[in-house]
């Protein structure tokens, strides 16, 4: 029974993150233009996030949420088998969660000082709010929350794949999670600013909460053969 609650609690924490992450990215798009506005300069974005101060701080507080939601859902994920793959994929994913969640937070908390010492009258005051914004978001943001979390994600994804394998819903379900993880971890090149590289990584995790929800209703629907957690203590069995 503990089981069964177990894949319930994380098929549903799944589901809650794939619903909080697409409401987020939307309502950011319609109130802040985000991601495009990132190609504006620093003092636009500053100005925009200005007037939108209140929404834009929530959805991206949400975001955050959604992102530290990530850790139990490996926890979770983790239960389904014993071997080392899966145990690497716990430590993996939970790190995941963490740099992520970090990167996101940098708006409700870091940038709200930023864009109030844009608005100085003081020139020099307003430009180094500036280069503190362009600092964060290269070092906490694209270092930290994007790269990393790319490079974690798509990594955690590959382990728990290897782990479970095609027993746990078939060759597709591998298939698609295998594609998205490696379009997924192209995003770490898109400081080479190629289109097809921000088109590739932003596919790449449609398909990667699309997978992730199959894993829920997979999940949901009947519990996982018990070849998969015979099969996982076996493997970590023999591995040690």
């Amino acid at each position: 029974m503990s089981k069964r609650m177990s894949r319930k609690v994380t098929a549903s924490l799944v589901i809650a993150v794939a619903v909080l992450t697409q409401a987020g990215f939307t309502a950011l798009s319609s109130v802040f233009n985000y991601p495009d506005v990132l190609n504006e300069s620093s003092s636009v974005v500053l100005d925009r996030f200005r007037q939108h101060q209140g929404p834009v701080s929530f959805w991206f507080s949400l975001l955050a949420f959604s992102a530290a939601m990530f850790a139990p859902i490996a926890i979770g994920v983790g239960r389904l088998s014993a071997d080392r793959w899966m145990k690497r994929s716990v430590r993996v994913g939970v790190a995941a969660a963490v740099v992520q969640t970090i990167g996101l937070l940098r708006w409700p908390i870091l940038v709200p000082g930023f864009a109030a010492g844009a608005r100085s009258i003081d020139p020099q005051t307003a430009a180094d709010a500036e280069a503190h914004f362009r600092l964060a978001g290269t070092l906490v943001g694209t270092v930290v929350g994007e790269t990393l979390g790319y490079i974690l994600t798509a990594a955690w994804t590959v382990l728990v794949l290897t782990s479970l394998r095609s027993r746990f819903a078939g060759r597709v379900f591998v298939a698609l999670g295998a594609v998205s993880a490696c379009l997924i971890v192209l995003g770490v090149f898109s400081l080479l600013e190629l289109p097809v590289i921000d088109t590739a990584n932003f596919v790449g995790y449609i398909l990667w909460l699309l997978w992730l929800l199959w894993m829920a209703g997979q999940l949901l629907r009947h519990h996982p053969s018990q070849r998969t957690h015979l099969a996982g203590s076996y493997e970590s069995l023999v591995s040690d």
